[in-house]
């Protein structure tokens, strides 16, 4: 018998495992493709011309990002690690005067010792920490067993169907949203940390069995929290941003219920037709169980009353909640979830130990950090200033109202490049305004709000576009795959829908003033 061959227990003769092993050549290796993809990518970018207009060092940082977002898509290594290798690469080069005198990623980087501050400079963001806190939010609502008693609940009254459970999903991030300017503490810690006891009452998990149930009701929660972030000026603390730089920039005055009248043409078709658009789109396993809720209120029962830890953990909930709601003058919404964070510990919601070893939160906060970092350099090199120029250079000659739309989606495509809606509206909206007051005959309430309403509805585009989406991507029901897509189908929707409904309401509405 040849030596490569073997004779297992039955007789049969098999090749051993190593041979049955054997990788193909190390160059066609799907990993080793994923890996150098990323790499390829940025490469080819940074050895093409400059566009004119545009510093060496912009061009460069641009190849680098755009590299770190195939290494996202790719994923030959997880997220958070993608996100520590594009930082060190360009902390690494950032101190050296690659180009024209210039820094790579900050015009301010002298020393060393400043890369080292900006490749950090993410862990200081407060979304950041609030995206932690929810996490945090969770782990409390599974330790004490309250996210199950509440999903339980739920489940009990409307778990005959699934549609069912996507619209009380809907509606209690639409109450919250009015009073909730953190759609990160509204979605992301008040929301998911108790959505996230649903899925497995139905046996599904993260993995395999995710699309029975689990998958449905995070993408229905993640997109509901986009709208209802454009839904509200107090719904989203970027649009309050906003409406004072379309204060300064073109002299328009937006009022709270100026907003809720101009969206909500387009806010509440979304809102009344997502849950179902989620049904039919990412369709879930489980549509009907009528035993389900008899179960549920069996598994109830068998839970008895609410234990000391439930009732503290919910005080803990509400105390979040009402500060957010009504303190936000005076506590941020980060230090509200820090302060219920060691309230949880100290009370022995949690332990330290808990907190230590809940890898899913640790890892959203390097990736995240580290995302937000390297979206902020967009910005500090000029790209962004440089490229939203150039595209209303493009549209010279065409009609005001066709600028106007143009202007819109281009401002929502570049969100693809910001890691956070404050940091695009900062470095994006005067831009675009500025643009849009070169045009004579441009209507200018109708340009601010179409800009400003589409905030938070492009937050749905990637996993990490808005506070919340790291959240729920991390959640691991909706797979890397699944969430790009879905982003660029639900993104296309919600524009859609923002210039079909939007521009002529909004014109009918606004018909006097114009730029």
């Amino acid at each position: 018998m040849p030596p490569d061959l073997v004779v297992d227990m039955t007789g049969t003769v098999q090749a051993p495992p190593a041979v049955a092993r054997i990788p193909g050549p190390f160059l066609l290796r799907p990993l080793v493709w994923k890996a150098l993809a990323p790499v390829l990518v940025a490469g080819a970018i940074a050895f093409c011309p400059v566009p004119a207009g545009l510093q060496p060092n912009a061009w460069l940082y641009f190849a680098l990002f755009t590299g770190v977002i195939a290494g996202l898509i790719l994923e030959p290594v997880p997220a958070a690690a993608v996100g520590v290798i594009g930082v060190t690469a360009i902390a690494v080069l950032a101190p050296y005067a690659l180009f024209d005198a210039r820094q790579l990623a900050d015009p301010a980087f002298k020393e060393p010792a400043e890369a080292v501050a900006w490749a950090l400079a993410g862990f200081s963001n407060d979304t950041v920490w609030l995206i932690f806190g929810a996490f945090m939010f969770a782990l409390g609502y599974e330790k004490t067993g309250l996210g199950k008693r509440i999903g339980l609940l739920l489940v009990r009254s409307l778990g005959g169907r699934t549609l069912g459970l996507g619209y009380a999903i809907m509606v209690s991030d639409l109450i919250l949203a009015p009073f909730t300017p953190s759609n990160t503490a509204r979605s992301g810690g008040t929301i998911f940390p108790i959505i996230r006891n649903i899925p497995a009452l139905y046996d599904s998990r993260p993995g395999p069995t995710s699309r029975r149930i689990g998958a449905y009701v995070m993408w229905t929660a993640f997109s509901t929290t986009c709208i209802t972030s454009s839904m509200f000026l107090t719904a989203l603390a970027p649009n309050l941003l906003a409406v004072e730089l379309v204060r300064k920039t073109i002299k328009v005055d937006i009022s709270w219920t100026q907003w809720l009248v101009g969206f909500l043409p387009v806010g509440l078709p979304l809102l009344l037709l997502l849950p179902l658009l989620v049904f039919v789109i990412y369709p879930p396993e489980i549509r009907r169980s009528p035993e389900v809720p008899k179960w549920a209120a069996a598994e109830l029962a068998t839970m008895g009353p609410l234990s000391r830890h439930e009732v503290v953990m919910a005080a803990l909930v509400v105390l979040a909640l009402m500060l957010w709601i009504f303190a936000g003058g005076v506590i941020g919404a980060t230090i509200v979830a820090l302060v219920v964070i060691s309230l949880m510990v100290m009370t022995g919601v949690v332990t330290w130990d808990d907190v230590l070893t809940d890898r899913p939160a640790w890892n959203v906060l390097v990736w995240f950090a580290t995302l937000v970092t390297l979206a902020s350099g967009l910005n500090k090199v000029g790209f962004i200033t440089w490229f939203a120029k150039t595209a209303a250079a493009m549209l010279v000659g065409l009609s005001p109202i066709a600028v106007m739309v143009v202007l819109v989606i281009l401002f929502f495509v570049v969100h693809y490049m910001f890691a956070s809606s404050t940091a695009h509206t900062t470095a994006v909206l005067p831009v675009v305004l500025a643009a849009g007051a070169a045009v004579p005959g441009l209507p200018a309430t109708v340009l601010a709000l179409l800009l400003v309403f589409s905030l938070g509805l492009m937050g749905v585009i990637t996993p990490y576009a808005t506070g919340p989406a790291p959240v729920y991507f991390g959640s691991g029901y909706v797979s890397r795959k699944d969430f790009w897509t879905l982003g660029l189908i639900f993104g296309t929707i919600f524009l859609a829908a923002l210039l079909i409904i939007g521009v002529p309401t909004l014109l009918a509405l606004n018909p006097v003033t114009i730029l």
